[in-house]
């Protein structure tokens, strides 16, 4: 009936009162505490902690990461310049190739070459190679820093009488291979160039040179002019090689004699200094249709005039 039901709530579920769960020693552990408060930068999501975190981690040594490192000096890239090198055995660090390039008989022969050269070959992603060169066309060769030598060392080796080439601003690399390669052929200690403004033992320089600059010694100095002045102290004839002087190679009488030739760069020729420190300025008779010869031509031709004098 309506009137007899009880109120929702007020019903006991059991008549009889009896003994509840125990907790299991949970509240005697909650008594017992956590130990010491530990310190504010052992706390993770303290600000002291995160400020030592941030601290080592500036501290620490950095690591590599996977990605490709750069190659230092100079490089070469393309594939038939890299190819070109290698054939050369320009010196060489590495070969770095792009992975999933497209194999053709260049890119084959290169790392055949590689190979044979015993030559580390890296494989990299595209995209890197394209931050070293944008135009590397999927194959890099990383080139060797040339190893200088010094006007002494040239001097100390030399054979008597003494012959050593100078270049006073020759800027092309190719007639800087050119002159070292003829500088080797006909008896030359070495040859010494200056440091600014003049070209350097580069790739180009060292495939013209047809490997002759690994044999012969090539020294940068900071002063050619005091240089001149150090051969001259060794008993050298300083012969300058310009186009417009009035003495001819052939009138040169110390041919037999300890001697420093000077060549000029290839459109100014001997700088002013050099030209005064010189002993003699000679030129190679030409006719009248040449206007001049290339520097590392005009150099072939003294030296061989040089060495063929020595011979007699």
């Amino acid at each position: 009936m309506a009137g007899s039901a009880k109120p929702r709530g007020a019903a006991r579920t059991s008549s009889k009162k009896g003994p509840t769960g125990g907790t299991g020693g949970k509240n005697k552990r909650r008594l017992e505490g956590k130990g010491p408060t530990p310190k504010a930068e052992d706390r993770p999501y303290h600000a002291a902690a995160k400020r030592k975190k941030a601290a080592e981690k500036k501290a620490a040594p950095r690591t590599r990461t996977g990605r490709s490192e750069k190659p230092k000096g100079e490089i070469v890239s393309g594939r038939n310049a890299v190819l070109e090198a290698l054939r050369a055995s320009v010196p060489a660090t590495e070969l770095i190739v792009a992975r999933s390039i497209d194999v053709d008989d260049r890119v084959a022969e290169s790392l055949q070459l590689a190979l044979h050269h015993q030559l580390p070959i890296r494989e990299v992603h595209r995209a890197e190679l394209e931050g070293i060169n944008a135009n590397s066309q999927g194959i890099i060769l990383a080139i060797k820093p040339y190893q200088y030598s010094s006007f002494q060392e040239i001097t100390e080796r030399a054979n008597h009488p003494i012959l050593i080439v100078a270049l006073d601003g020759v800027t092309d690399p190719r007639n800087l291979g050119a002159i070292v390669r003829s500088a080797a052929a006909f008896g030359a200690a070495g040859v010494v160039m200056t440091e600014r403004r003049a070209a350097a033992m580069t790739a180009s320089a060292w495939k013209s040179s047809a490997g002759a600059a690994a044999r012969l010694p090539v020294a940068q100095v900071t002063n050619m002019a005091r240089t001149i002045d150090d051969a001259k102290k060794l008993g050298c004839f300083v012969i300058g090689l310009d186009g417009e002087s009035d003495e001819t190679l052939s009138g040169m009488k110390v041919a037999k004699e300890n001697v420093m030739i000077v060549v000029g760069s290839e459109g100014k020729g001997l700088s002013r200094l050099v030209r005064e420190k010189c002993d003699l300025v000679v030129s190679i008779p030409m006719r009248a249709t040449t206007e001049s010869l290339n520097a590392s031509v005009a150099t072939s031709i003294a030296l061989f005039w040089v060495d063929e004098q020595r011979r007699k």
